[in-house]
């Protein structure tokens, strides 16, 4: 490590909005302890802009025309090692570039929050390229293989769960520490319900849900969850975030027409935090960063349609840490609303074991250990 503040380099990817928002939350809890840091995202400015710009949109058109296909992929590539030759090198994607930028831009300590820029690093350490260390922050709670290369130093995971199965895998207990998915420093802040539902202009008292579906709104099955929460017979107010999707937010405003007083729809809003904080009850498909936050505003999931894939495993690991109710249908949702706003007792331990899993501090935490580890 030279004199001076240490230099950080965080390498992101734009697939869904969760691994741009721990890169952020890391960025910002690096900032706070002196550091430099520079965010990349990889497959935009190491890879190619059309490269990142056209698979995502094959990413998004997969997931929402034929997600099976997507589940299927995620499997396949979970059976296949790191290196297999069926991958076609698409985790060694990046690497020359980032070979250049890390040439003319060094740094003490590069950490990827996507599993490719771990691979392009993996590349990079192989040809005796890389002597930086390198570490790799897993954004969801899920072991898959393809996060999983020989040659990362350090990997910061989510929960003890993950830390055993990467040991099962072959990682060296002494190459990882449990810290939590970092999330943005005001969820280690609590707010004051009253005064966050008061500033939403919503009911001080009322059983609060909120419904979201990721910064794009159009993967979570939105307007069939506005339907089902319109026509049940309970007294409850419903936050509903919609994300960067005009046409979709233009719908769920008819539908709350038909309701007054139940449902106040939002665009893409800044600050969740407040949203959640201001909730009794989330429902929303299982993404890993979007899980990690209401664990950390110690906020009941309902998780519902869930995408497979990732989504459908960190479903599964809510579900056997008892933080999380599941819905498949609409009646299934209804029931487990009714459920969750009526039964005290299960709204309890809901919270109860949430507490067991909340890292609200994970992005210090990880920051802590990374620059222990360069110091």
């Amino acid at each position: 490590m030279t004199m001076g503040p240490p230099r950080v380099l965080l390498l992101s990817a734009g697939y869904g909005s969760g691994h741009n928002r721990v890169a952020q939350a890391l960025a910002g809890a690096f900032l706070a302890r002196g550091a430099r840091v520079r965010v990349v995202d990889h497959f935009r400015d190491l890879v190619h802009p059309a490269f990142d710009r056209l698979s995502r949109a094959l990413y998004y058109a997969v997931l929402r025309k034929a997600p099976p296909l997507w589940g299927t992929a995620f499997w396949l590539g979970d059976q296949l090692p790191v290196h297999s030759p069926l991958l076609l090198g698409i985790n060694r994607l990046g690497a020359s570039k980032l070979e250049r930028l890390l040439r003319s831009e060094p740094a003490d300590l590069v950490v990827s929050v996507h599993p490719t820029p771990a691979g392009a690093l993996t590349e990079l350490k192989r040809r005796e390229r890389l002597h930086t260390l390198h570490a790799t922050v897993i954004t969801d709670f899920v072991v898959h293989t393809q996060w999983v290369f020989p040659d990362v130093d350090l990997y910061c995971v989510p929960a003890d769960e993950i830390r055993n199965g990467l040991v099962a895998r072959g990682v060296p207990p002494s190459k990882i520490v449990v810290t939590g998915i970092p999330v943005c420093e005001d969820f280690s802040r609590p707010a004051d319900r009253s005064v966050v539902r008061q500033a939403l202009g919503i009911a001080p008292r009322l059983p609060t849900v909120l419904v979201m579906a990721g910064a794009n709104g159009r993967l979570g099955k939105l307007v069939q969850v506005c339907e089902a929460l319109r026509d049940l017979p309970l007294s409850f107010q419903t936050l509903v975030v919609a994300g960067r999707n005009e046409r979709l937010e233009q719908r769920l405003h008819e539908i709350a027409a038909e309701a007054p007083g139940r449902l106040f729809v939002y665009g893409y809003v800044e600050g969740i935090h407040r949203f959640m904080a201001a909730a009794d009850l989330l429902i929303t498909k299982a993404g890993g960063v979007t899980m990690a936050e209401a664990f950390a505003a110690g906020l009941p999931l309902i998780c519902y349609r869930s995408l497979p894939g990732q989504e459908a495993r960190n479903e599964r690991f809510a579900e056997m840490a008892g933080v999380a109710l599941l819905a498949r249908t609409p009646e299934d949702l209804k029931r487990s609303v009714t459920l969750a706003l009526t039964d005290a007792v299960l709204l309890r331990k809901l919270r109860e074991n949430i507490r067991l899993v909340a890292r609200p501090e994970a992005a210090r935490h990880v920051v802590d250990v990374l620059l222990g580890g360069i110091g």
